[in-house]
């Protein structure tokens, strides 16, 4: 797979600047997109970037497999080259062969003492380089080159380069980008909780290990049971969190453009400047620099002024103009490089926070110029300005993909195109809703206009031309754009050659939905009409169909498992089809073959589609179902798709064996009848029958018997003619049985035209209807009666741990559960023997009804409200459904605004017709009834209550986790402070708390497949003990990630976070501590600083911390992660009890008793609610409070715990294992201090003061003890083996792995069982706490 000729440091391997194209594109894309210049090497470690780009490179290595036979290995040895800058003295700078001269001035724009350079050329002897040639391909280019940087004369285009580039320079330390949500900055607060403590490649700069420096006092709001909920700390404010001022204003002066006769002097541009010290400077860019000209705000004098300065870069002319600048700029750049590269980088897509401080809003000429011009992505470094997003989303796909570098780089370039439009698209359907773009039907009401910007087609979300009237009107409408992005995700997955999808943005902003979709070449030109060849444009009553298309979407039908069916049209013909009559095929002018309108790729939902005359299963109809819903849309989800065909699959697998083996049995008898029987049987009996067969005790028979199937399905499906008839039967049954299209081979497929109403079908295709029909009803019933026991099967063992509403949407989707089914997960939690244990769930559940209810009502809700009124009418909003004030008074829009003439002229353009002060008489009451309806009409669940207050009584909900919920739903934006949501005399929020209002955006993810194939395979090496293979292969993973994606994205942070916690078992502490860093910084960037991710990197971190003798930043992390989990969903969580439990262990080896006990206590009553009083997460929890009582010398209260433990370990285990054991020997010890206690008490009471009393034994708890402990609850154990034992264990997982592969079943966990000499879980209890590894006392 890969070959590496010599072993590389994991860091060098594993730094984003690795080995030649690799790295260098990642940078290019990452300076490209990020508009800042990235350094090589950049996610590298903490010193500033020269010297990381000189350490970088050395003897590299990597290897492609082009196919799998071939490995290429590139001997890529870096070389040093002298670089010459006007200035400064002469320095050494690492490259790498496969490196572009382009990547040299990228690195010289972000070097502290470069940076403020942009228009220069890098010369070699005297000739120039052209920036898009790799170094390696430069004649005289060795080792110790000179290389000279030299100014060259600007232009305009250089001159706005430049000033740009200056800006970003003093705006670098500026968060006001991330709070504010543009250009791909995000908040990151890492650095603020260790203080640079992990600098320095994680050795902590201290002076001595003197514990009692520490102070560990946690604040008051993360003690256990502390009622407050703190707002301010979620973005804690630093000291210097106003950067340096380095000028008043840098602006663009108001006698731009330069006139005729000046521009033949060389001006290019007028800038005005004010400086820190008060001076009004105008400054002109010329040809050849900058100067300062003697124009005042009045009157233009382009003249130089006396002296002029003249400078080639702006920075050392206004260091020579202001001495503040020169002192405060220097400042500013030595710690804008001292920052982690990561803190720095753009993320591929947006990410936006629901809180922000209050900015003061600066003047800034560039900002001020990208909102008046359209700039998109970066226009100016393109010729054209507008992009042509269709032209560049298809040739993107059309590149090769024939070996592992052509599939690099055509991934990168989707990539890096996808995440382009998707930003240009948001931009776009803001700028539609806030009305700042003429619609292409300017005439017709205002739902029905459509919008084309930037080369993109804009469209509202209303049903506008009674097109969706008998699907629901306007909520088929809402709906149908996302069923269409599905659509387009999954052929864009299966990736045909020659078939096209539109690039699909769907943007909620405003209480409106936007679908964004690249234009096909010349439709704009034709009737719709006449441009589609294949499909329907009226639902079905017209169909046409088309060879090339068929034969295109023929591919993708086994994928998506489609079936190719006929259909009748309005003359009753048949048509053949092999997708939705809905999905249109159109050739555009650019002969390419596009597919659109693929909002039916899946097949319907038949729990939420009532048919007359069609009974659905026993298992829906017990649950309610069908159920009438609010638009005839619903379809299943693809994971539910692969899910209902795999267990169908073992199905069928099972019933071929069982039938094979009754053949065998009867073999002796003559007649065969069993087989004759069974032949008709369901699916449910051949689940019945399996199961007898598997209890049989016959593993090994069963397993030879389903190899033995294996092989017959396999030669039958290809027309073997040996297959004996007989056996050939066995097949066709089992066929049949599950349901199969093909007779002879395992293959389901849906047709999604069935029950689409309009569709009509032939009548001799009545039975392969009918089949449909049924596989269709048992797709409805799998949902139901075996995804949603699944999904609550895996709560209850907590191998699936929610903390928020969009953790716990993700663990639905990926069962295949819509959201629709968020009410029947609920009921089932509340009717669950394991009620309790599923706490969490039911309130995250209960919430996110509550808070999708209110977004419903809030979508309408806004679309009535003009834009002069958006903050008061949010505020209201708010107030009404979370403050206790029981009647807030919504503010309009003060009047004298308003001028009475123009007034009656002409009403305001608005969409939708809704009165516009509507949304100001709403109340507390009402609301709270609409969202009580609103649950019971769309989720069929009754909410009781008729007040926010009511519902957190109820329900032990808390308002600050509702607030954060409704506020990411739908795009709010709040002030950054404490609210009082419990006042009955004032409102919780007033119009100055609503900042920003946001748009919510749904678009296409597309994936490094290779990079994720090396992940899946370094996991399951891992999981088989392979831990050095397993690392092995997940840095090469990493390497294409990088590639794929650039430095940051969240599929890296996985893998970084795996990687991390490999290093940690593999014992190197500090690499661990280095990746896990990234992983944290890249969870806050690329997913928010709350998101549950982020939670759980905190608490690795601290890990790793601790375990590097950092002991106070792992407390501080450890409290940051309790706060964050506190805010996102409360105390009451199971994942709460592992964080006590961690941060107990670490008070307790500081020596802090007595908060270590209310730690360990809390982790103790919220394991024993999760897991249950008898789990051996609670005999765990019960020795770690033994310890603390033990250590403060309270030995009664260590006694009591841990005989409450060894009585579990006993029960569980019984009296011989090692567990009971060591417990065992605990509690004689501890009886033993508790005895020499009481005489040396006895001894003090009898004798007073002449007592002689023997100095009692103290233990004070040794660090790696308290470490063993921590990584026992984290899961990570460390188990000695002898070589025997390993043999066994390997030979153990390869059985395992058989049988894995022939069931071809989902991952199975015991195929971890301790494998190796160290091994790695997630959170299996009864695997970690029964191992060998615990620290004895």
């Amino acid at each position: 797979m890969v070959s590496k000729t010599d072993e590389t440091c994991p860091a060098a391997a594993e730094d984003t600047g690795e080995g030649g194209e690799r790295g260098c594109d990642i940078k290019r894309e990452a300076a490209h997109s990020s508009g800042m210049p990235l350094v090589n090497g950049d996610s590298g470690h903490s010193h500033t970037e020269a010297e990381d780009h000189n350490e970088k490179g050395e003897g590299e290595t990597r290897a492609d497999d082009g196919n799998d036979q071939e490995v290429i290995v590139i001997q890529d040895t870096g070389f040093t080259v002298k670089m010459h800058a006007p200035g400064i003295e002469p320095f050494d700078l690492q490259v790498s062969p496969q490196e572009m001269v382009q990547e040299i001035h990228q690195v010289l724009m972000d070097r502290e003492d470069t940076c403020h350079r942009t228009c220069f050329s890098l010369q070699l002897e005297g000739n120039v380089l052209d920036n898009f040639s790799e170094l390696k391909s430069i004649e005289g280019l060795q080792e110790g080159s000179n290389l000279k940087v030299v100014e060259e004369p600007y232009t305009v285009r250089e001159a706005r380069i430049h000033v740009r580039h200056i800006r970003d320079l003093l705006k670098s330390l500026d968060p006001s980008d991330s709070y504010n949500g543009v250009d791909c900055n995000s908040l990151s607060f890492l650095s603020t909780f260790t203080e640079g403590d992990l600098g320095e490649n994680g050795k902590r700069k201290r002076k001595g290990s003197e514990l009692e420096q520490i102070d560990c006092t946690p604040p008051e709001h993360i003690l256990p049971g502390s009622k407050e909920r703190p707002l301010l700390i979620l973005q804690p404010q630093t000291k210097d969190a106003k950067p340096l001022q380095c000028l008043k204003v840098l602006t663009m002066s108001g006698w731009n453009p330069p006139p005729g006769n000046r521009k033949m002097h060389g001006d290019l541009m007028y800038l005005y400047v004010v400086t820190a010290e008060d001076r009004h400077v105008s400054i002109t860019a010329s040809t050849r620099g900058f100067y300062t000209n003697q124009s005042t705000a009045y009157s233009f004098n382009p003249k130089p002024a006396n002296p002029s300065f003249l400078s080639h870069s702006l920075v050392e002319l206004l260091s020579q103009i202001s001495p503040t600048f020169k002192k405060n700029f220097a400042a500013l750049q030595k710690k804008r490089v001292q920052r982690h590269p990561f803190e720095r980088i753009a993320t591929p897509f947006q990410v936006y926070s629901w809180t922000a401080p209050a900015v003061e809003h600066a003047m800034d000429c560039v900002r001020a110029e990208d909102a008046y011009t359209s700039r998109l992505g970066y226009e100016e470094h393109i010729p054209g300005q507008t992009r042509d997003w269709n032209e560049e989303l298809q040739t993107t796909r059309e590149l090769p993909r024939k070996n592992l570098p052509d599939r690099l780089l055509r991934e990168r370039a989707i990539f890096k195109v996808h995440s382009d439009f998707a930003a240009a698209a948001t931009r776009g359907a803001m700028a539609v809703i806030d009305g700042n773009v003429m619609a292409i039907n300017p005439g017709e009401e205002t739902k029905m206009q459509m919008f084309i910007w930037n080369n993109i087609f804009f469209s509202l979300g209303f049903d506008v031309r009674d097109h969706y009237k008998d699907l629901g009107g306007d909520n088929a409408a809402y709906v149908a754009p996302t069923n269409d992005l599905n659509g387009v995700r999954a052929y864009n997955a299966v990736d045909v050659e020659g078939l096209y999808t539109l690039g699909t943005v769907v943007v909620d902003y405003r209480g409106y939905r936007v679908t964004a979709q690249s234009i096909i070449p010349g439709i704009l030109e034709r009737e719709q009409e006449q441009s589609v060849i294949y499909g329907s444009i009226d639902f079905g009553k017209t169909v046409v169909s088309h060879p090339k298309y068929l034969e295109l979407l023929e591919k993708t039908a086994r994928p998506l498992k489609i079936q190719k069916h006929n259909v009748l049209n309005d003359k009753s013909e048949e048509v053949e089809l092999c997708s939705s009559v809905e999905c249109k095929g159109i050739i555009g002018n650019d002969s390419r073959h596009y597919i659109l309108d693929l909002l039916r790729t899946f097949p319907p939902d038949l729990n939420f589609l009532p048919v007359e005359g069609e009974e659905l299963p026993e298992e829906c109809t017990i649950m309610g179902f069908p159920k009438e819903h609010r638009h005839r849309l619903s379809c299943l989800r693809q994971e539910l798709i692969e899910a209902f065909v795999e267990h169908r699959y073992i199905v069928f697998m099972k019933l071929a064996a069982l039938q094979l083996m009754q053949q065998k049995a009867n073999k002796q008898e003559k007649e065969c009848p069993a087989v004759t029987e069974n032949s008709g049987s369901s699916p449910a009996d051949a689940t019945e029958s399996s199961k007898a067969l598997s209890e049989d005790g016959k593993a090994e028979g069963t397993l030879c018997g389903l190899d033995q199937t294996k092989n017959l399905a396999e030669s039958v499906a290809s027309e073997d003619e040996t297959v004996d008839p007989k056996s050939k039967e066995v097949i066709l049954n089992a066929c049949k049985a599950v349901g199969s299209v093909s007779s002879t081979s395992f293959d389901i497929r849906f047709n999604p035209d069935i029950f689409s109403p309009g569709v009509r079908f032939h009548d001799n295709s009545c039975d392969e209807v009918e089949k449909q029909k049924q596989l269709l009803k048992d797709a409805a019933a799998f949902l139901i009666s075996c995804q949603i026991p699944s999904l609550i099967k895996d709560c209850v063992d907590h191998t699936v741990l929610p903390m928020d509403g969009a953790t716990l949407a993700e663990a639905i989707h990926q069962r295949g559960i819509n959201i629709r089914y968020m009410a029947k997960i609920v009921e089932y939690v509340s009717k669950s023997q394991a009620r309790q244990q599923l706490d969490h769930i039911h309130k995250l559940g209960i919430t996110e009804l509550i808070t999708r209810s209110a977004k419903h009502i809030f979508k309408t809700y806004l679309q009535g409200v003009e834009l002069s009124g958006l903050s008061a009418a949010i505020s209201h909003f708010l107030n009404c459904f979370l403050s206790s004030f029981p009647n807030p008074i919504a503010h309009l829009p003060t009047d004298e605004l308003v001028s009475k003439k123009k007034r009656n002229k002409r009403k305001p353009r608005h969409l939708g017709n809704v009165d516009n002060t509507a949304w100001a008489s709403t109340t507390p009451q009402e609301l709270w009834k609409n969202i009580s309806n609103e649950t019971k009409s769309y989720f069929n669940f009754t909410i009781e209550c008729e007040s926010v207050d009511q519902a957190v009584e109820r329900y032990g909900l808390q308002k600050i986790s509702l607030l954060r919920e409704i506020c990411v739903k739908s795009g709010i934006q709040i002030l950054l402070k404490e609210y009082n949501f419990d006042s009955r005399h004032r409102p919780t929020f007033t119009e100055e708390d609503i900042l920003n209002i946001f748009p919510v955006v749904k678009h296409v993810n597309p994936k490094a497949s290779d990079a994720f194939h090396f992940f899946q395979s370094g996991q399951s090496k891992v999981q088989q003990g392979f831990l050095k293979e397993g690392c092995e292969l997940i840095n090469e993973a990493l390497n294409l990630f990088n590639n794929v994606y650039g430095a940051m994205h969240v599929e890296i942070c996985a893998c970084l976070r795996l990687l991390a916690r490999l290093n940690y078992i593999m014992g190197d502490n500090n690499e661990a501590l280095n990746n896990q860093q990234k992983a944290v910084l890249m969870s806050e960037r690329a997913l928010g600083v709350d998101h549950p991710n982020t939670i759980q990197e905190y608490m690795h971190l601290a890990l790793y911390c601790f375990a590097n003798g950092q002991l106070s930043t792992a407390l501080k992390l450890l409290y940051r992660s309790r706060y964050l989990l506190i805010l996102v969903y409360g105390e009451d969580h199971p994942e709460m009890a592992l964080l006590d439990s961690n941060i107990g262990l670490v008070l307790h080896g500081v020596m802090e008793y007595d908060l270590s006990l209310r730690f360990l206590e809390s982790a103790l009553t919220i394991n024993g609610k999760y897991h249950g009083t008898k789990s051996l997460k609670v005999a765990m929890s019960h020795h770690l409070v033994a310890r603390v009582y033990d250590s403060k010398a309270e030995f009664r209260s260590a006694l009591q715990h841990e005989k409450d433990g060894y009585t579990i370990y006993k029960n569980q285990f019984g009296e011989n294992h090692e567990k009971t054991k060591e417990s065992s020997e605990y509690l004689k010890y501890l009886t033993q201090q508790a005895v020499a206690l009481q005489r040396t008490m006895n001894e003090i009471y009898k004798n007073g003061s002449n007592a002689s009393i023997l100095p009692l034994k103290f233990t004070a708890p040794i660090m790696s003890s308290v470490l063993e402990q921590l990584n026992v609850i984290n899961g990570i154990l460390f188990i000695p083996l002898s070589q025997k034992e390993l043999e066994n264990l390997k030979a153990e997982v390869h059985r395992r792995q058989a049988l894995h592969d022939t069931f071809r079943m989902a991952e199975q966990e015991d195929s971890a069982e301790g494998t190796g000499t160290e091994s790695v879980h997630g959170k299996s209890p009864a695997i970690v706490e029964t191992s060998t590894a615990q620290a004895s006392a």
